[in-house]
């Protein structure tokens, strides 16, 4: 009895294998039968993606080129130029990423999920830098500056000639060929005075003369100083008055109009030839003295 058992059991294990490696053999053949079909679709896929990037990337190309010519027969500067050309670039390379991704077989769900958690994530990231992005946006719509301008951050105080507006710094030049990169953010949040933004400025001096001098007289130095200067504009108005009586000097003020370009070349000038014509004249500027009187005591 126990032999026949295991005779039994032995030819039932035998079956169950053999069954095996039949399913085994037909599985597999049903795989390398159909390996070629894979393979072909797999290669048209692949080959549709490289085409997709392909076309896609001329595409993009050939459409920024339109932008950017466009906005340049309209006449919009520089900084607005690259900031749309950028805008378009991107969002063409968005849309073929997807498009591509879709041909690939990603479902737009989970492309849509994963999209959704990286911009959570680089939102909290980068809270201050799209602060700036935002700066730089109100700067590029509402152009309270330009390449070219001069102008001054009254917070920081910093200034210069503006170089470059970016999406999200500012470069400023100073005068003596620093580079000053301020966030748009400060810019657009902020006052801030555009020095050159009018073809021409008001100048402004003053001088003080000794009371002992002749007034009349300063004042006519003053004002043939501002009609024969070859920077200031004659046919603005100028005029030359006294400002203040001070506790040593009577102050005179001089105004005129200048051209934004050749404001400080002028200014520079003329208080050098304010100060020769009156040394000329004799006419004295007076300046702080202090006088020290000893009183001695006698025994």
């Amino acid at each position: 009895m126990t032999v026949l058992w295991a005779e039994e059991a032995a030819t039932d294990v035998a079956e169950v294998v053999s069954q095996i490696e039949y399913a085994y053999k037909v599985q597999l053949k049903e795989i390398l039968d159909a390996l070629p079909v894979q393979a072909l679709l797999f290669g048209l896929k692949v080959l549709t993606v490289l085409l997709l990037f392909i076309i896609g990337r001329k595409l993009i190309r050939m459409f920024t080129k339109i932008t950017e010519r466009s906005m340049e027969r309209a006449g919009a500067e520089i900084t607005v130029r690259k900031f749309v050309k950028y805008l378009v670039r991107a969002a063409g390379y968005i849309l073929l990423v997807i498009l591509i991704l879709s041909v690939a077989g990603v479902q737009p769900t989970a492309f849509a999920t994963v999209a959704s958690s990286v911009t959570v994530a680089l939102g909290l990231a980068l809270q201050g830098s799209l602060g700036n992005f935002a700066g730089g946006l109100l700067i590029l719509m509402l152009k309270p500056f330009k390449v070219g301008d001069y102008i001054i951050e009254d917070t920081h105080k910093n200034e210069g000639t503006v170089r470059n507006i970016g999406l999200v710094y500012t470069e400023l030049v100073t005068l003596d060929n620093r580079v000053i990169m301020v966030p748009n953010g400060n810019l657009a949040n902020s006052s801030m005075t555009n020095v050159t933004a009018q073809e021409k400025r008001q100048l402004d001096l003053k001088v003080g003369i000794s009371y002992e001098s002749d007034l009349k007289r300063a004042k006519e130095l003053l004002f043939h100083l501002v009609e024969n200067h070859p920077m200031t504009m004659t046919e603005e108005e100028h005029f030359v008055y006294v400002s203040e009586l001070g506790e040593s000097a009577v102050i005179l003020g001089l105004r005129c109009w200048v051209k934004t370009s050749e404001y400080w070349k002028c200014r520079w000038s003329m208080t050098e030839q304010i100060k020769l014509s009156f040394d000329e004249e004799g006419i004295q500027i007076p300046y702080g003295q202090l006088d020290v009187h000893i009183k001695s005591k006698e025994i």
